[in-house]
């Protein structure tokens, strides 16, 4: 399988973050990437460079002004202190309900938070640099399918399913499932399904095509009145507008059996045949692993093999785009696993 990856990823490298109200080394980092790709190699995939740019899609998919944001957001926090390169930016405000999010304010902690749904993606000298090439990747990916390729992996970092049209979070800054569904639309699909199996709920994707009927999002996830986001991917959660129908969230409680999982996993498969898909988008989140540090599923690599030989019998032209998944050591094999029950 053709399998993306980019040398920018490892610029991405902020040190710590939040966790339950404590400073800890950041669980998204770049041995996330390092651990899938010298599992591809082992498994003989092909890794190779983005080839397309994606930025005349970025804007297809979030607002120019957080675009805007995002790409100059490290100059504008050096701008204010030089001695800000040894800090990480964090949001302490947010314009939450009556609050006035039309008018972009004038200081940096202010706007960071205007562009935040929380404080859980924290940002560093190269995470514009890592968040676009991760853009190309997803891209590429769609362009190898539209030139004939049955699959394509994303192997890139950051994630991006938590993003939304104007905002960062969860560790996720562009959307990439989101650009490569665009990318394919663009690219001549009339119709196109986004099935989310991380963990947590890809909320970012569902509000970006929650009033679109030409991109279904399914997705497979922790329940959101106990898991993050917590805010969004509710069962009633169905689309609006144009939109209504095509959007299907499948929550789970926490420490939901493995056949509870793959009972849902029919039912996305079931709606996604029903769609008349020309391609499929996975934000393949890894964090249902047993030994993820911040999850409760079990699966184990049997279940991600199974995983992937399920999805290889939509018989869709069919892009992977990784997400979530914490358990570095492990994040790699899981990821060959699920590409090896495709290619079975």
């Amino acid at each position: 399988m053709i399998c993306f990856t980019t040398t920018e990823q490892a610029l991405h490298a902020p040190a710590h973050e939040f966790f339950r109200g404590q400073r800890v080394p950041c669980f998204e980092n770049p041995a996330r990437a390092r651990f899938v790709e010298d599992a591809l190699r082992v498994h003989g995939h092909a890794l190779r460079p983005p080839t397309v740019d994606s930025a005349p899609l970025l804007g297809e998919v979030h607002a120019p002004r957080y675009l805007d944001f995002l790409r100059t957001a490290w100059d504008q926090w050096l701008a204010l202190d030089a001695a800000n390169a040894d800090v990480q930016p964090f949001p302490s405000v947010w314009p939450v309900r009556t609050l006035r999010s039309d008018v972009e304010p004038a200081n940096f902690v202010a706007r960071l938070g205007l562009y935040s749904m929380d404080n859980g993606s924290p940002m560093a000298a190269g995470t514009w640099a890592a968040a676009k090439a991760g853009a190309d990747a997803a891209a590429s990916a769609a362009h190898a399918l539209q030139a004939g390729e049955r699959a394509a992996f994303c192997a890139t970092r950051p994630p991006g399913h938590h993003a939304g049209p104007d905002f960062m979070g969860g560790y996720c800054f562009i959307n990439n499932a989101a650009v490569c569904a665009q990318a394919l639309r663009t690219g001549g699909a009339a119709r196109v399904a986004v099935l989310d199996v991380d963990y947590h709920h890809g909320n970012g994707t569902q509000a970006i095509f929650y009033e679109r009927a030409d991109v279904l999002f399914c997705s497979i996830h922790g329940d959101p009145r106990t898991e993050y986001p917590f805010y969004l991917g509710h069962a009633d959660e169905t689309g609006a507008g144009a939109g209504q129908g095509f959007n299907l969230n499948l929550p789970l409680p926490a420490r939901a059996s493995v056949a509870a999982w793959f009972d849902a996993l029919e039912q996305a498969c079931a709606r996604i045949g029903r769609h008349g898909a020309d391609a499929l988008v996975v934000s393949l989140g890894l964090d249902t692993f047993a030994g993820d540090p911040i999850s409760t599923f079990a699966l184990q690599a049997v279940d991600f093999r199974r995983l992937g030989e399920r999805l290889e019998q939509l018989g869709l032209p069919t892009a992977f785009v990784l997400e979530g998944g914490y358990a570095a050591a492990e994040l790699g094999q899981n990821a060959a696993a699920v590409l090896a029950g495709f290619e079975s």
